[in-house]
C-alpha cells in the first residue's frame, strides 16, 4: 500500500491535537477544583436494575476535553504553513474559529462515545473500571475501549470534512495506541483502576 502523505499528515493532527487536548484532561482530573463535578452522569439511574453507566462516568469527566480540544486544534492548525509539506498538506485550510468548532465537537465526541460501550458493559455485568470476567467478552471489551472514542472523533470529522480513507486507517492505528497510553497514564494517577 502506498502510504498518502496528506492522509498520514491529517491523522497525525487529529492524534496530536486530541493527545494535547488529553493533556488537559488529566490535569484536570488531578486538580482539586474537578473534585466538585464528581456527579455521575447517569444520576445514579438504572435500566434492567443495573446503572445505565456506572459511578466512574462523571460530569467532570465531561468538562474540559471539549474545551481542551477547541484550543489545540486551531493551536495546530495556526501551524499548518510552518510544517514540512507532507504534514502541513493534511491539515486542513480552515479559519481558526472553525477549528476550534471542529476541536469542541470532537472533544465532546470523544467523551461521549464512550458512553454506549459503558452502557453495554454495565448491562452484561461488567463493574466499573474491571476487566470483564467472560473470556470471549475480554477482547470484544479491549477493541471497544481503544477505539470507541476514536470512532466519535472520525464521525465528526467525516461529517464536516473530506477524509481520505487512508485517514481512518491511520488514525486507527496511532490513534488507540494514543488512548492507551492515557489509560495507562490515568491508572498511574489512581483515575482508572487498571492501565488496560
Amino acid at each position: 500500500m502506498m502510504v498518502n502523505s496528506s492522509a498520514l499528515g491529517s491523522a497525525i493532527f487529529l492524534v496530536v491535537a486530541m493527545s494535547l487536548a488529553g493533556v488537559a484532561h488529566l490535569a484536570w482530573l488531578r486538580s482539586r477544583w474537578s473534585k466538585q463535578f464528581g456527579q455521575p452522569l447517569d444520576a445514579g439511574l438504572t435500566f434492567r436494575g443495573r446503572r445505565v453507566f456506572g459511578a466512574n462516568k462523571m460530569l467532570r469527566g465531561l468538562l474540559v476535553m471539549p474545551l481542551a480540544a477547541a484550543l489545540s486544534f486551531p493551536a495546530l492548525g495556526s501551524l499548518r504553513e510552518r510544517l514540512p509539506g507532507w504534514l502541513g498538506g493534511g491539515i486542513w485550510n480552515l479559519t481558526a474559529g472553525d477549528y476550534a468548532l471542529l476541536g469542541f465537537a470532537c472533544g465532546l465526541a470523544f467523551m461521549l462515545a464512550e458512553l454506549p460501550n459503558s452502557f453495554l458493559k454495565r448491562q452484561l455485568d461488567v463493574p466499573p473500571g474491571e476487566a470483564p470476567r467472560q473470556k470471549w467478552l475480554k477482547p470484544v471489551c479491549f477493541v471497544l475501549d481503544r477505539c470507541d472514542s476514536v470512532l466519535g472523533v472520525m464521525a465528526v470529522v467525516a461529517m464536516t470534512l473530506p477524509v481520505p480513507a487512508q485517514t481512518w486507517l491511520w488514525v486507527f492505528i496511532l490513534g488507540p495506541a494514543s488512548h492507551a497510553l492515557f489509560s495507562t497514564l490515568l491508572h498511574g494517577i489512581g483515575e482508572k483502576a487498571r492501565p488496560l
